[in-house]
């Protein structure tokens, strides 16, 4: 069986892996936001579906990694409330 001090040194690698991917999760939307602003100029005044289409999946997409990093951020908590309990 793991001692406290095991768990916690873990645990704490685990969190920094998490704090890893959310640094990922925040670079993946600014370049999400990147692409729309340069797909938007290239696109400028095009009125077909297939660019509106392109825009919305483009947001669908950071919406869903925003939704992921408040999901990452509730593991932490849970995470850390976990190991204050120890």
């Amino acid at each position: 069986m793991a001692s406290v001090a095991e768990v916690r040194a873990a645990v704490d690698a685990a969190l920094q892996q998490v704090t890893e991917g959310q640094a990922a999760i925040q670079a993946a939307r600014e370049k999400l936001g990147e692409a729309q602003q340069s797909l938007a100029a290239a696109l400028d005044g095009s009125a077909s579906d297939a660019v509106g289409a392109a825009h919305a999946s483009l947001a669908q997409a950071d919406q869903q990694l925003e939704e992921c990093l408040g999901a990452t951020l509730q593991a932490v908590e849970q995470a850390e409330a976990y190991t204050a309990a120890l």
